[in-house]
């Protein structure tokens, strides 16, 4: 469980499959037919750098986004749809890994066997669950839930001790709502009214289709949106989430007990198989209050059919079609936008990634990534770190006290490219072909184990946690270092053979805006060895936070969709990330650029072929639906306005492209931090 965890493009997709038929199809680093030349790029520079793919890239009806980033995950799926497809194919010269991602490939594509077994499989869960006299018995059924990976009241795993990185501890947070965040409950729009209706209309389909007369799912749905609600008001919104202080108490286990204690802690932990501990991190202590209010208030009929729905949408992608249609028709569908559902053999893909995926990856490496790539990127994350040394140094607005820090933490600060050191081993998880549900459990429990067995000891500092096909990047405030999984490091985003200009505008944008995750508005609270501590002068602080409240005012203004605007407070992080990632990528570009390199290519110079290597990385159409979602939860902007947004504050794009003042590409009150 990792809270403090800053993405580059906030939406995960790991490597699943494309196509049943074609090859790996290569992609375009700098693509000229994606440009829109009937656009100045100082009119509107997302749009000349994508107008022309936009026009020629609608949306999928499988998909809820069509971007960039699309393309390379269809591309990398096809690697892995090849993997799996000859593991699946049973023979004695298999692998232990290949006879495990093979097998699970193969039981999740079994749809036969899911129609004829129904909800068989799930036969000892949901007799736990039934079973049920009071509610002293929760805590027993809730430990064989959260073992099998099913979100269910709160979450518990293990995490490093924000304020001691050295030590890895036990800890509970929040947990157990069907809607995306706390705030679906308790706005008044009549979009989220709407939401609402048609989740509590799902969650009653859910249960007539698990077995209850209509009546009582009808019944049983309204009092399961009133109980998550009831939790979720404990909750802290998406922006207080923000703010590492406030999801970090570690308390005596005592006080959990004190905060709920209508649920037997001491009998779950034992149930659960945790390590005795002294202290755990209560993630956000007036949730629990909450928890504590909603076990006194629900009654056993109701906690019973929460739990069930739970666990019914925990595996409804290996149940037979009508569980996993209805799933899709509410969290795709209605909250998305997506008109068709995927392929099988595509969701398939990723259900293995995601349970086995350094196993899968360690494959995918094989084909995908080698030493060269390696060595290049690690070349370029050289000179984005030494970018930012010289960036520091000609910054103003600091005192030396705090830049002395600043510098011993940029030092400090480690990456990985690639791929994990030490792969991860699997040999104690059970892959029976035939049997997707008890594959998927097992799974979980696999990685649950797995969590809870680091408390106390030694923290893996070698340790990923994106799987080597997902096509992301991450920084790890805890961990001080910036992460780069093979799945990203490929077209558009970086190649040996093109420019190596728009490898900067690509992947070393990706690189610097991870980098300056260290120093925006959450990472600069972690110290050089990842410690949540006070290491800025109050001076500097102030100095910051009016740096950072230029970029609050400039993205909340940016329109969504209807009456929704981004919001400034949440995307924060990310779009100081995203203009110092650029500026640092351009820095480091012209330094490692000889006098004979700076002649135009493409007809674009050194200066221009970054910022378009930085434009067409974020080339995405979107559903209305996914827009608004993604404004609402996520604190990563929309690409027209991370481009946009971006690009519009620094003098080097007015420069760049010759940009005079008043164009909308150059703000008046440009925004900048690093």
């Amino acid at each position: 469980m990792r809270k403090y965890i800053l993405v580059a493009i906030g939406l995960l997709f790991a490597a699943v499959i494309a196509s049943a038929a074609e090859p790996a199809k290569a992609i375009a680093g700098f693509d000229a037919a994606a440009l829109d030349t009937s656009v100045e790029p100082c009119t509107n520079f997302y749009q000349y750098a994508c107008g022309g793919w936009l026009k020629a890239n609608p949306i999928p009806a499988d998909q809820t986004r069509w971007g960039r980033f699309s393309e390379l995950y269809e591309r990398n799926r096809t690697i892995v749809r090849d993997i799996l497809e000859q593991a699946a194919a049973e023979s004695p010269r298999r692998s232990a890994n290949e006879q495990k991602i093979g097998d699970y490939y193969a039981s999740c594509m079994d749809t036969q066997s899911m129609e004829a077994k129904g909800l068989e499989p799930l036969k000892p869960q949901i007799a736990s669950i039934n079973a049920m006299k009071s509610k002293r018995d929760l805590p027993a059924v809730i430990a064989g839930l959260h073992r099998a990976g099913v979100d269910a009241l709160f979450g518990i795993g293990s995490e490093q001790d924000a304020k001691n990185t050295t030590e890895m501890i036990l800890v509970v947070s929040t947990g157990g709502l069907g809607l995306p965040e706390r705030d679906y409950y308790f706005r008044t729009d009549a979009r989220s009214e709407e939401l609402r209706t048609k989740y509590v209309q799902h969650v009653e389909n859910m249960l007539r289709l698990a077995g209850q007369q209509p009546e009582a799912a009808a019944r049983n749905a309204g009092a399961i949106m009133e109980m998550e609600k009831g939790l979720a008001k404990g909750m802290l919104d998406v922006v207080a989430r923000r703010s590492p202080s406030n999801v970090y108490h570690k308390l005596p286990v005592s006080e959990l007990t004190e905060l709920a204690p209508n649920f037997e802690w001491k009998k779950y932990f034992t149930a659960v198989h945790a390590p005795q501990v002294s202290g755990l991190d209560i993630s956000e202590p007036e949730f629990f209050r909450a928890l504590n209010s909603s076990i006194a208030e629900t009654d056993i009929g109701t906690m019973k059919s929460y739990l069930l729905y739970h666990l019914l949408t925990e595996t409804s992608g290996m149940l037979p079609e009508r569980f996993d249609k209805e799933t899709f028709s509410f969290y795709n569908t209605a909250l998305r936008g997506q008109k068709e559902q995927q392929a099988r053999w595509k969701r398939c893909a990723a259900s293995a990634d995601g349970k086995l995926g350094e196993a899968v990856g360690k494959a995918f490496v094989e084909r995908a990534f080698g030493p060269e790539s390696k060595a290049r990127v690690q070349a370029i994350v050289a000179n984005i770190q030494s970018a930012m040394r010289t960036n520091l140094a000609q910054i103003d607005w600091m005192t030396d006290e705090t830049k002395k820090q600043a510098y011993a933490k940029l030092e400090k600060l480690g990456n990985k490219i690639g791929y994990p050191e030490t792969w991860r081993d699997y040999s104690s998880l059970s892959i029976v072909r035939g049997d997707g549900i008890g594959n998927a459990l097992r799974a979980n429990e696999f990685a649950f184990r797995r969590s809870l067995g680091k408390i106390g000891k030694p923290v893996d500092r070698l340790e990923w946690v994106m799987s080597p096909p997902t096509v992301n990047a991450y920084y790890e405030p805890t961990m001080n270092d910036i992460n780069f999984p093979a799945g990203i490091l490929q077209p558009p985003f970086f190649s040996l053979e093109r420019d190596e200009t728009y490898n900067y505008g690509g992947i070393g944008a990706v690189i610097g805006h991870e980098l300056t995750h260290g120093f925006d508005d959450e990472g600069r609270q972690f110290d050089l060895n990842g410690n949540l501590r006070e290491w800025w002068t109050k001076t500097d602080n102030d100095e910051f936070n009016n740096r950072a409240d230029c970029f609050v005012q400039q993205y909340g203004d940016y329109p969504v969709v209807e009456d929704v605007k981004l919001n400034g407070k949440l995307t924060l992080g990310e779009n100081v990330a995203d203009g110092g990632g650029l500026r640092l990528a351009m820095m480091a570009a012209l330094a490692s650029l000889a006098d004979d390199k700076r002649d135009k290519v493409d007809g674009f110079t050194p200066e221009q072929r970054v910022f378009l290597g930085f434009g067409q990385i974020w080339c995405n159409n979107a559903t209305p639906q996914s827009e608004r979602m993604q404004a609402l939860t996520d604190p990563h902007s929309l690409s027209r306005w991370r481009v946009n947004g971006t690009v519009s504050n620094m003098p080097e794009f007015q420069n760049a492209w010759q940009c005079s003042q008043g164009t909308a590409m150059v703000r008046q009150n440009a925004c900048r931090v690093w």
